[in-house]
């Protein structure tokens, strides 16, 4: 898709944070079902909406969903997702790390160029927290989207938090981006030069509802929705949470050992979920699919040393990995890995039009944990 000179625009490019009055979504703007809370942290505030579950089906009590967001995210791009588990009886909650949505921003300069991956990584651990205590110390499962999907992946191998389900959403694989970066170049011929024009601003690549819906959404998705989702995006994003992803950064096998309850429902539980849209042009499917064999083969590792559950793996074909009927067959599970597929759906699969296909396939997993 070629994309005109219009794309040049300086208007979407800001140096500044967002006046503390001036909230991207007011709490007036958030759907009915869903409240605010602001859980303090050592840097500042940081936003965390919650949506309650449906009375109706909030019983026996249920494990929370954590949702983190990917780059220049927030937590509002869950809200369909929320307000889908929510009204099946799942407590939701999403985090906007620092710099994002409705938490504290730091100065450009300090963002841009002083934030890591492990800074950012704090703030989905200070959410994580807060509900687990919020939830009498229930383990959450634990949903991440393209470089918060990497940073879900960071905290578990750290070791810093255990998780009952883990979900790789158009996730930044554990194995490196660069190949993520090389498509979007090849998407974007004005990429270089718009951000040589741009004074290297990290919001270049999607300074423009164009340049958005060309990376993150499929053509069906409608202007007036991508206008409104690009005014949720944040000022500006750091650079050093995508370099310090470029490449291999997380252990695979200290991943998994991260995840609880391995073999407590038999062979058949797949205990991570990779979650690919369609349609998406930089986390293609050949790249989930990579990042699910990614898992599959450090599972086969731990079984093989026998550090994983024996119940996990039996003679009854649980240890296969099988194509599932679903979408010409691309969806797969098995061997701890479940890989589905959001038919036709761009990068922000959680935001496409095609999205409750997605919701429904997170919740089938659900489920099964």
């Amino acid at each position: 898709m070629g994309l005109s000179n219009s794309t040049f625009t300086y208007k979407h490019i800001h140096f500044l944070a967002p006046p503390a009055d001036r909230a991207p979504l007011p709490t007036s703007g958030l759907p009915q079902g869903i409240s605010r809370f602001y859980i303090p942290t050592p840097s500042g505030n940081l936003e965390i909406l919650y949506a309650k579950p449906s009375a109706s089906n909030a019983t026996p009590k249920k494990s929370p969903i954590f949702f983190a967001h990917g780059g220049m995210g927030c937590a509002a791009y869950w809200l369909e997702y929320m307000t889908y588990l929510s009204s099946r009886g799942i407590p939701c909650y999403a985090v906007s790390c620092r710099g994002h949505g409705n938490s504290w921003y730091p100065s450009f300069l300090r963002m841009v160029y002083g934030t890591t991956k492990r800074m950012l990584a704090d703030d989905i651990l200070a959410g994580i927290r807060f509900v687990q205590e919020r939830e009498d110390g229930t383990e959450v499962v634990l949903v991440g989207h393209s470089s918060g999907g990497g940073l879900s992946q960071f905290v578990l191998s750290e070791g810093n938090v255990r998780v009952k389900g883990l979900v790789l959403a158009a996730a930044v694989p554990g194995f490196g981006s660069l190949g993520v970066y090389i498509n979007w170049f090849k998407l974007d011929p004005w990429f270089a030069l718009r951000m040589v024009f741009h004074g290297w601003h990290p919001n270049s690549p999607l300074s423009h509802p164009k340049l958005v819906r060309n990376v993150f959404f499929s053509d069906e998705q409608t202007d007036e929705y991508i206008e409104n989702f690009h005014k949720l995006a944040s000022p500006y994003e750091s650079f050093l949470w995508p370099l310090g992803m470029g490449h291999k950064f997380v252990d695979p096998a200290r991943v998994l050992g991260q995840i609880s309850g391995w073999g407590t429902k038999g062979p058949d539980n797949d205990r991570v979920l990779v979650l690919a849209g369609g349609g998406d042009k930089i986390m293609t499917y050949p790249v989930m699919e990579k990042l699910a064999w990614f898992y599959r083969r450090a599972w086969a590792g731990l079984v093989g040393e026998k550090k994983m559950d024996s119940a996990a793996s039996s003679s009854d074909g649980g240890d296969a990995v099988r194509s599932l009927a679903a979408d010409g067959g691309l969806d797969s599970a098995g061997q701890g890995v479940r890989l589905a597929v959001v038919p036709g759906a761009g990068h922000h699969l959680q935001n496409d039009v095609q999205w409750e296909i997605g919701a429904k396939k997170l919740l089938e997993f659900y489920e099964k944990l």
